[in-house]
């Protein structure tokens, strides 16, 4: 019997067409990219951020950690508004913040709107001339007030870890306990511009690099907050740096509404209850992750 030229082929003659078609839209794709980069047919906003790099090319990278090798799970991602400005707080760990980029990459991906996250950082990050160029890019901003309420006013989900430093650079023995959370600044952008705080809690990131020990000298040579000794660096050198595939949750708790208390943003003890209550709320939701995973390096 001979096959016609209307009889459709069978799966195994049409898989690698198929296959050939995918490969050809994304090369397609990404020659359209190269030529809007090298053209400047590209937006940039007032604070430097590329929308286009950033779902280009960061978070395809950053998706391989948080999929593949943190296996991250996400929780209560209907407590985050669809539009409209918001304040999202979490707890920060894990010696470097790969928690920032991994809370962003939940945002994007697993609400309806695939909404971005306007991370403040610390100075520090902006002082480093290829580090802030990259920051700006996937849409960080300083750590101020002034900045914060701009992006909040236009709408825009903000992100912000008030343990800071404290936060990153604690050690493994005093994993998620949560620092202090300083003068409660995050809030009184929230309340002067009455858009929700959304507290989240993050668990996973207190694993990837375990620190057993701050070298404080050697911290203050380098003009750092911290120099971390882990089990694997930085005895391991380079390979030290690579991070321990622990398993990562993360739960986004009911909003906190403030646009009834926008009179009291300059009323201290209005400030401190609220931050208390943030961080009050994201302590109680990391015990109950932590139950949830039973083994931190589990599936």
């Amino acid at each position: 019997m001979t096959l016609d030229e209307n009889t459709p082929p069978g799966p195994d003659e049409s898989r690698p067409r198929d296959m050939v078609d995918v490969w050809d839209q994304r090369v397609a794709s990404g020659l359209a990219f190269l030529r809007r980069r090298l053209a400047g047919a590209y937006e940039v906003d007032d604070f430097g951020f590329d929308p286009e790099l950033t779902d280009t090319v960061f978070y395809p990278m950053l998706r391989l950690l948080y999929r593949d090798w943190f296996r991250t799970e996400v929780f209560g991602v209907e407590n985050v508004p669809d539009d409209g400005g918001g304040l999202v707080v979490g707890n920060h760990s894990g010696t470097i913040a790969l928690d920032a980029l991994m809370l962003s990459v939940a945002l994007r991906d697993h609400t309806p709107a695939g909404r971005h996250l306007r991370l403040l950082g610390a100075d520090l990050v902006f002082s480093v001339p290829v580090m802030s160029e990259l920051a700006r890019k996937a849409g960080a901003t300083v750590a101020c007030n002034p900045d914060a309420e701009r992006l909040m006013r236009t709408g825009e989900m903000v992100g912000v870890f008030p343990e800071g430093f404290k936060g990153i650079g604690k050690r493994f023995s005093e994993r998620y306990k949560l620092q202090r959370f300083g003068r409660g600044g995050f809030v009184s952008a929230a309340l002067r511009t009455g858009t929700p705080i959304i507290p989240v809690a993050i668990v996973g990131a207190e694993e990837i690099y375990p620190i057993l020990a701050d070298f404080k000298p050697l911290a203050r040579l380098l003009g750092i907050p911290y120099f971390p000794v882990t089990p694997t660096f930085p005895w391991l050198g380079p390979l030290g740096l690579v991070p321990l595939p622990s398993k990562w949750l993360i739960q986004f708790c009911p909003p906190i509404p403030t646009a009834h208390l926008r009179d009291s943003a300059d009323d201290p003890m209005v400030v401190y209850n609220l931050a208390d209550q943030v961080r009050e709320t994201i302590q109680a939701t990391l015990y109950a992750l932590l139950e949830k995973r039973p083994d931190p390096f589990g599936l």
